[in-house]
């Protein structure tokens, strides 16, 4: 066997912050347009995941890109990358 070992490509989404359920976990949801089967008009859909946010840093709003990567917990799939977009807090301006 190589001594260096290969790592597959993996999945990435771009996503917004729905939740912060709960210590270094969040939700994120994206959404996608399909077609309709009978009449293709585009139809919007959401899916959420559940991420893990490994330093906390991600707020509610913010646009995250995650990846893929082996189970965490029950839910968790997925990992934060990087935080692209940072939501403005209330009362701040």
């Amino acid at each position: 066997m190589e001594a260096t070992a290969t790592r597959n490509s993996r999945k990435v989404l771009i996503g917004t912050v729905s939740s912060r359920s709960g210590d270094k976990t969040i939700k994120v949801t994206y959404s996608y347009k399909v077609p309709h089967p009978l009449y293709k008009k585009e139809i919007k859909r959401k899916t959420v995941v559940h991420a893990h946010d490994e330093k906390n840093e991600c707020g509610l709003g913010d646009k995250v890109e995650i990846m893929e990567t082996r189970p965490l917990s029950k839910l968790k799939r997925w990992r934060v990358t990087k935080v692209l977009e940072v939501a403005p807090k209330l009362g701040e301006e």
